[in-house]
Formats: structure tokens, sequence, C-alpha cells
């Protein structure tokens, strides 16, 4: 899958959605901090992305919950 890298205006857009959706106040000298992660986790999306995989690279991991207080 080969997804551009998004643009700076875009990682704007995405830190001022995501902060209005869980209601996260953001202090003005917070917010160049804040891009820069957003800006280095897209970068390590695109490392990720650029990895080719195939249906044998699935895991064999299969998850069974149990009851809270069932397992020991």
């Amino acid at each position: 899958m080969t997804l551009a890298p998004p643009t700076p205006a875009q990682l704007d857009a995405a830190l001022d959605a995501t902060a209005a959706l869980i209601g996260l106040p953001l202090a003005p000298e917070h917010r160049p901090g804040v891009l820069r992660y957003y800006t280095l986790a897209a970068e390590m999306a695109q490392v990720v992305l650029a990895v080719p995989l195939t249906h044998a690279d699935e895991s064999g991991a299969v998850f069974h919950p149990v009851e809270p207080g069932a397992g020991a």
C-alpha cells in the first residue's frame, strides 16, 4: 500500500480535529511539540506501510477472551 505522507496542513487539521473530538484543550505553547509528534508518527507509518505483506505474513496468534476473574 502506498500512501502519500500527510502535508503539514493535513497534520495541523488532524490535530485540531483530534483535540476537538476528545475535548482536549491544547495550550498554544504545546502545539509545536504535538505537531512534531504527529509528524514523527506519520513518518513511522510510512516506513511500516512500505513493507509489502501477504496473507502468509498474518499472525498466527488468536485472542480468546475470558470472563473477568475466570483466569488464575
